[in-house]
């Protein structure tokens, strides 16, 4: 658990672009936070706008506890849910919300959440191979790398990681589980290193890669993602507004494509003389390119390095 008084704990990415985007300076209206987090961004948005209510989603209970402490001057403005942003519907059903006039999905992992070494998410800390977002869950990084096929742990190295011959650490995993099963993060770390020493030119590191690819799988992120843009495009009021900020491309792929199909008047396959698909388009792109960091934040918060911001409004 972190200290609640230590602000120097998370930096909210890309937080002027939010505010800017999303959330107008005054006026009722009702905003949800789908990846709550420590509150960083949350707490901004409710300075901006004294009228507003904020729902805030997040399935960490140390990070729903932790940001009911910073959000405690405007708690009579909040409500923070346990959950998956997947779930936002059924979540804004419980609380009689029918709609929302703004919705921000910040993905990944926290900078806290990083730090805390008893969670597994880093390689640069020895600790289990844990990394659920949900402490309650029952999947594990170490159940998956000690249960999951050859062909399971390709398709998470290759298609959640984009790592270099995943066949080879696949097989490397799986050899060494034979011995003995894994249990920390320093081990895989160095599996890593050792099977796929070459990191790409300018890329990440390899353990950086591999240990992103095992997250994603122990939260079914990418789903997620998916059926909470999905979702939240149902949930919207006209003229209501969606910022989803990414950081890997997998992950920037699925909005840029969700937010292009549902800006398109036609889905139909090219060629055809007269459209079929009667497809009708509900959001309008506001970002024809996705929003980065200044070089300002980035001298500040390292993090914001990667991350890329797609910004999309209702018709």
């Amino acid at each position: 658990m972190f200290n609640t008084g230590d602000s120097n704990k998370h930096i909210p990415v890309m937080s002027s672009e939010v505010l800017e985007y999303l959330i107008p300076k005054e006026g009722v209206c009702k905003v949800v936070d789908c990846t709550l987090g420590y509150g960083g961004h949350s707490s901004l948005i409710l300075q901006k706008n004294k009228e507003l209510k904020l729902l805030g989603i997040d399935r960490d209970d140390n990070a729903i506890n932790y940001a009911e402490n910073v959000l405690k001057f405007a708690l009579d403005r909040v409500k923070l849910i346990k959950g998956k942003f997947s779930e936002i519907a059924d979540i804004m059903d419980g609380i009689a919300w029918k709609s929302a006039d703004a919705v921000l999905l910040d993905i990944g992992v926290s900078s806290p959440q990083i730090d805390e070494s008893e969670r597994g998410f880093s390689h640069r800390f020895n600790g289990p191979l844990d990394m659920r977002m949900d402490r309650k869950s029952n999947k594990t990084a170490a159940q998956i790398l000690n249960h999951a096929s050859i062909e399971e742990l390709v398709h998470i190295f290759r298609d959640f990681g984009e790592v270099k011959k995943p066949w080879k650490l696949a097989e490397a995993v799986v050899k060494r589980r034979q011995i003995k099963p894994w249990l920390g993060t320093k081990e895989l770390a160095e599996l890593c290193e050792k099977i796929l020493f070459c990191p790409r030119k300018g890329g990440l590191p390899v353990p950086t890669l591999c240990f992103q690819a095992l997250r994603i799988a122990v939260n079914d992120e990418l789903r997620e993602l998916e059926e909470s843009l999905e979702s939240v495009i149902e949930i919207l009021n006209p003229g209501g507004r969606v910022a989803v900020i990414s950081y890997h491309s997998l992950e920037d792929r699925i909005v840029k494509n969700i937010f292009k199909r549902e800006a398109t008047e036609c889905l139909c396959p090219p060629g055809l003389p007269v459209c079929q698909c009667g497809h009708i388009p509900c959001l309008k792109v506001l970002t024809k390119k996705p929003l980065t960091a200044s070089a300002a934040e980035i001298q500040i918060n390292r993090r914001a390095s990667s991350a890329k911001m797609r910004v999309a409004e209702k018709l």
